[in-house]
């Protein structure tokens, strides 16, 4: 399977963008305490950041991630911890109490997992074509 190689670079481009973006723009540029309070493990100030800096990676190698086989495959493995994580919290929490809260830091309990899931899988794709481009070279 090859892939092209202007759509990857584009969504990789794109994870990248959500990563920081969505951080920054739910949580008020860290000063939304709903969704440190909503998960304060992995959601905490510091795990807002490095979510931000798993952005910065991910821009930062989509130029070149055709020669990156075992980085796109740490970012699929990234990327199904928080999707599984995301889907713990929402099986164990409820939803509707952190929209009482803030209603950004409901968006964001809504959708960073659903990204996160479709991003695991398009790392897995990525990950899956680079490893048989390599074994058919």
């Amino acid at each position: 399977m090859k892939l092209n190689n202007t759509i990857v670079t584009r969504l990789m481009y794109l994870s990248g963008i959500m990563n920081i973006g969505g951080v920054l723009i739910f949580s008020r540029f860290f000063s939304n305490p709903a969704i440190n309070k909503s998960d304060p493990v992995v959601m905490s100030n510091f795990g807002l950041v490095m979510i931000c800096v798993w952005g910065l990676v991910f821009l930062a190698t989509a130029p070149k991630w055709n020669q990156l086989k075992w980085v796109i495959g740490a970012f699929a493995i990234e990327k199904l911890i928080y999707g599984y994580v995301w889907t713990n919290w929402l099986m164990t929490n409820d939803l509707s109490t952190v929209y009482n809260q803030d209603t950004m830091a409901g968006i964001f309990y809504t959708i960073y997992g659903a990204n996160d899931w479709f991003f695991f899988a398009f790392y897995s794709v990525a990950f899956i074509s680079l490893i048989k481009s390599r074994t058919k070279a």
